[in-house]
């Protein structure tokens, strides 16, 4: 399997030329003007459009059994609809609730995906709980190649982990250098106000977000910070949301706690008055943390430009609007929590970031891409474009002009949170390892060609 790629500009965190790419062994092997191919190869002209190493999501649920449902998504589609928006390699959250053993899940998770991804994929392993079989069970995992961890400061008695647990946590996890990704919250804070609000007769999902207001997750973002401080481990703070909890992130940088910080293309974009649409439509945009007041967005979007925050995710959670949010009428704690965005994350930081925004392609390219390689252990296999790379490559037409439609996505839900958002600009054809995957913006790749991203614990 070999293909040249011609005439493109390539785009990397760091570089931005022009130059030809040639693929063999599902590896870039050659970088250069003017390179010519073997009769089999096939020949890609990429002549007005950009080259970008393929992109990463590092926070996605595909497969996520939670408040008496599961996600729409099988890792066929969600890892289709993925590829068509230029994401190569996602990263799922595992999430074992407190009655499960962790052996057992990660067998699950990885059964799930295993010949049926058709791009690559890794996870992080959730850790909810931590008593006398956890630390065995934690290697055994990290031996299978996994090597970051997900704790959640929230969903109390579900996922949640107390403070003992979460000090454990971190120490092991200090201990074998890996990073632990963290949902930030205060549990009991959430407990109370939902209670609270109910009992008022506040029910609809424009309650959702006064349950989880934004000071509550800045206390879970200083708890967890705390933490790592105190222990010393790395850690990575998941799907940040407001201005509030950016600051506490920011203290602790600033003292030289070791953390790093996610946002979501969602909070980029869309604010609180979306969950607060009549008919019910609102509940279509409860997910958690909350979409904040917009004011958050500007301090979101200039965090991104200066480097304050370092990934941007999608927290990919699909449930129908039909059928499964409506499970929460007449309760909001009852909506199940998340919404579709694996498809559109690229096209929407593209369009709104870049060309409508400050921020440039490289910063675009390392926002989406190589950071998330760098923080999790697989830089320079993925996230770059260079000789010996994984040959996950996406060539995107900055021409193309559209809009986004539920009727139109490939995701297997029945709503767009992003409903006739325009795009400028969409991957004309991507690669994972060699394999042409997405053409025209069609999925023509295979279902398992995907693999297990194997990593090793650097985070000492």
């Amino acid at each position: 399997m070999s293909l040249l790629i011609k005439n493109g500009e390539i785009v990397t965190a760091d570089s931005h030329y022009k130059s030809d790419i040639y693929v063999e062994d599902q590896t870039i092997t050659r970088i250069g003007k003017n390179l010519e191919a073997p009769p089999n190869a096939e020949v890609v002209d990429a002549e007005g459009k950009y080259v970008f190493p393929g992109f990463i999501d590092p926070h996605v649920h595909i497969y996520l059994p939670f408040m008496g449902t599961v996600t729409k998504d099988t890792h066929e589609t969600g890892s289709k609809a993925g590829l068509v928006g230029g994401t190569t390699t996602f990263i799922e959250m595992m999430v074992p609730n407190k009655n499960d053993d962790l052996l057992e899940g990660f067998e699950l998770w990885t059964g799930k995906a295993k010949n049926n991804a058709a791009s690559d994929y890794t996870f992080h392993m959730g850790v909810p709980y931590f008593n006398e079989k956890t630390e065995s069970q934690l290697k055994e995992i990290i031996q299978q190649g996994i090597a970051s961890f997900k704790i959640f400061l929230a969903y109390k008695g579900v996922f949640g982990v107390d403070d003992e647990e979460l000090y454990n946590t971190l120490t092991f996890a200090k201990k074998h250098g890996i990073i632990t990704t963290a949902h930030c919250e205060n549990e009991t804070l959430v407990s109370e106000l939902r209670k609270l609000l109910m009992s008022q007769g506040k029910t609809g999902p424009e309650y959702h977000e006064p349950s989880r207001p934004a000071w509550v997750e800045a206390a879970g973002v200083k708890h967890f910070t705390s933490f790592l401080e105190t222990t010393g481990a790395e850690g990575y703070i998941v799907h940040l949301s407001s201005e509030q909890a950016l600051n506490e992130a920011l203290r602790a940088k600033n003292r030289g706690v070791k953390v790093s910080i996610e946002t979501l293309i969602q909070y980029l974009l869309l604010d609180s008055n979306h969950a607060e649409l009549p008919n019910f439509e609102g509940s279509k945009y409860v997910m958690s943390p909350p979409l904040r007041i917009k004011s958050n967005q500007k301090i979101l979007w200039n965090g991104l430009e200066r480097g304050l925050i370092d990934t941007v995710a999608t927290d990919h959670a699909p449930f129908d609007f039909k059928g499964q949010k409506d499970m929460g009428k007449g309760d909001f704690t009852k909506i199940p929590n998340g919404i579709p965005g694996i498809e559109d994350r690229v096209n929407l930081l593209y369009t709104y970031g870049v060309k409508r925004g400050n921020l440039n392609l490289n910063q675009m390219v390392s926002l989406l891409s190589t950071k998330q390689a760098q923080l999790f252990d697989m830089f320079p296999r993925k996230g770059t474009i260079q000789p010996g790379s994984d040959a996950d490559l996406v060539v995107y037409d900055p021409n193309y002009r559209g809009k986004i439609s539920a009727k139109t996505q490939t995701m297997n839900v029945d709503y767009s949170a992003f409903e006739g958002m325009e795009i400028e600009g969409k991957p004309s054809l991507v690669t994972v390892r060699g394999k042409v995957s997405v053409r025209d913006g069609e999925f023509v790749g295979d279902k398992g060609w995907g693999q297990l991203v194997k990593r090793e614990p650097s985070h000492f």
